[in-house]
């Protein structure tokens, strides 16, 4: 109860940094509006790539245009929410190389809040919602037969994938705390995780599938929480249930990630550590 207390008491700290970013970065509006709209491109990019691909097919590892989007929305709108919220934490490396970080640890106040929070890249909304907008266009777009448990697993699919992706980052930003270049490893899990939660699984084989799908869980982000919004049966054999399995997984992501990062900080000892 006196660390939530703590915690509750250091919030009006956090707001003023958060609303200090919102300022700074709102001042010179042209370019922030500039920044806003030219952020759309990444995630634009992403759902074009798979819209060109049905140009010359019409099914895409078993499933039509229709159903692939569906997978396309959800992970889009997952990954980019947790780029705007956590994706920053990338910059790690630079703040251990340079021992900027030390100016962070003094303060009384969480570092990874802190850091999250002194550069949160308020133009990568658009990209957030321009996320949310094709899963939208996409639900609605396959006619489902609406039922609670649907609308439910809708709203809770993308919120559980951001976790999830949250997780991600903040774990391999903490490899910074053992490897300083450690950054193209880890966009291949952050980036690459999000390509591969674009395209439905079956496209994969072997062991890169079972590495990414399930060892690491890529595959409940937006493929199988898809699949319970189509109501298809997986043709890779996994039970029905597997598509609510997300929470599941995102939630000891994130414990791991919060782990890691714990670990870090305690092996922190300041430039060259």
């Amino acid at each position: 109860m006196a660390e939530w207390t703590y915690r509750l008491r250091r919030a009006p700290a956090y707001l003023a940094l958060l609303r200090g970013q919102a300022r700074s970065q709102a001042s010179y509006r042209t370019s922030f509006v500039v920044d806003l709209v030219s952020n759309v491109g990444a995630t634009a990019l992403d759902v074009l790539t798979v819209l060109v691909l049905f140009r010359v097919t019409r099914e895409l590892g078993g499933f039509d245009r229709t159903e692939a989007m569906v997978m396309v929305g959800l992970s889009s709108a997952a990954f980019a929410t947790a780029d705007l919220a956590v994706g920053n934490v990338e910059a790690l490396r630079q703040y251990v190389r340079t021992g900027l970080l030390d100016a962070v640890l003094v303060r009384p106040l969480g570092a990874l809040p802190q850091l999250l929070l002194m550069d949160l890249p308020l133009r990568k909304a658009s990209r957030a919602v321009f996320g949310a907008g094709v899963l939208v266009v996409a639900l609605v777009t396959a006619d489902l037969a609406w039922t609670p448990g649907r609308v439910a697993l809708a709203v809770l699919a993308p919120l559980t994938g951001a976790v999830f992706f949250a997780a991600i980052f903040v774990a391999t930003a903490s490899l910074s705390f053992w490897w300083i270049d450690s950054g193209e490893v880890g966009a291949a899990f952050t980036y690459g995780g999000r390509d591969f939660t674009t395209y439905p699984m079956t496209v994969y084989s072997g062991w890169f599938r079972a590495a990414f799908a399930y060892g690491m869980g890529f595959g409940f982000v937006a493929y199988y929480p898809a699949l319970a919004l189509l109501g298809r049966a997986d043709p890779l054999g996994l039970p029905a249930w597997v598509g609510w399995a997300a929470p599941g997984v995102a939630l000891p992501a994130a414990a791991l990630a919060a782990a890691a990062w714990r670990l870090g900080v305690r092996h922190y000892r300041s430039t060259g550590s």
